[in-house]
């Protein structure tokens, strides 16, 4: 269980810990490192806020008055080429320049890698010499063998009244490899065919769903840090809502489910700490908590999935297509 736990924050180590070589493109100024800090992150915010809104609903019924059920659901956002990537044009920055003198390149993501290596020259004010130039490589990402952004947790499911369910999930606080991190959300899902005077007979379930999830993790890379400076950390505060409209068959041990639903989200980065940018004798002055990315995600998300149904077990799976299309698994236990 530990381990499955912690697949959520293995996502989270991944997107955090790819950018901890970004911090030597402050010596380029706040502006052209937040600049850059945006495009590379993006993908990877976007694609977690995908991965941790699946497993919701397994299907269209709400659960009778004190009906219960416990999973554990494990969902992945397939990462595509196009998110492992971004063209980067030198007119958009200030004091950036490819050192062979290109004008723009593609460049990695925090999904991606450059290979080769892709080197800048940045200029930087120096206190006492004015004017200086360095020349750094740009970071690379988690790299192109990562093919999906994984997400796991636990999610407990109660009836409540006449075809309502209230649902929770949640990642309790977890420390993995130098990343800390924490996840809840709370659903409410209603079957409106309850309502209906011949809803025992009828062959489907149809339902609303409507779910937040919150997410909090924090990386401290200090001393893995390409820049001189103290308490140098990211932390990360990621919320989305998932409104959803379910449908599913009612038979007695496997049942097929669809759904079309809308997913709206928002991912905040800060980098805070102090930097302090050298070049042999030359330093500049410090630059402390420099700045903040933000990235959002909104659109509409199909789901089709199958649940098989073994006594008090159930196994269910589904696809999810959307702007990062997802999966996902979930084994179930409880009582209707």
């Amino acid at each position: 269980m530990k381990k499955c736990l912690l697949i959520l924050c293995v996502a989270l180590t991944s997107v955090l810990q790819a950018q901890n070589d970004f911090d030597v493109i402050l010596a380029a100024g706040v502006d052209d490192a937040q600049k850059f800090a945006s495009d590379y992150l993006a993908p990877g915010t976007n694609g977690l806020m995908h991965s941790m809104n699946n497993g919701w609903f397994n299907s269209g019924e709400a659960k009778p008055f004190l009906g219960f059920e416990v999973s554990v659901i494990a969902n992945g956002a397939l990462v595509s080429d196009a998110d492992r990537s971004f063209t980067m044009n030198v007119a958009d920055y200030d004091n950036i320049q490819f050192a062979d003198g290109s004008s723009s390149k593609t460049v990695a993501t925090a999904l991606g890698e450059n290979n080769p290596d892709v080197d800048v020259v940045l200029t930087y004010d120096d206190p006492l010499f004015g004017d200086q130039t360095v020349e750094v490589t740009l970071p690379n990402g988690i790299g192109n063998a990562a093919s999906l952004i994984p997400s796991a947790f636990i999610q407990a499911g109660v009836g409540l009244f006449k075809g309502t369910e209230l649902k929770a999930r949640f990642v309790p606080k977890v420390e993995f490899d130098g990343v800390t991190t924490e996840l809840y959300g709370v659903g409410l899902q209603h079957e409106f065919t309850q309502w209906l005077p011949a809803d025992k007979l009828l062959p489907v379930a149809i339902s609303g769903l409507a779910a937040y999830t919150t997410l909090s993790g924090s990386y401290d890379f200090t001393a893995s840090s390409g820049i001189e400076g103290e308490d140098q950390r990211v932390e990360n505060k990621t919320n989305t809502w998932l409104f959803e409209a379910v449908a599913s068959t009612k038979l007695p041990v496997i049942n097929f489910y669809g759904a079309l639903g809308y997913i709206t989200g928002e991912s905040s980065s800060d980098i805070l700490g102090t930097y302090r940018v050298t070049n042999g004798l030359l330093t500049t002055e410090d630059i402390v908590d420099p700045f903040s990315v933000q990235s959002e995600v909104s659109g509409v998300r199909a789901t089709l999935g199958a649940k098989l149904k073994l006594a008090f077990f159930r196994f269910n799976v589904d696809y999810t297509f959307a702007e990062f299309d997802s999966f996902s698994v979930g084994l179930n236990f409880g009582f209707r």
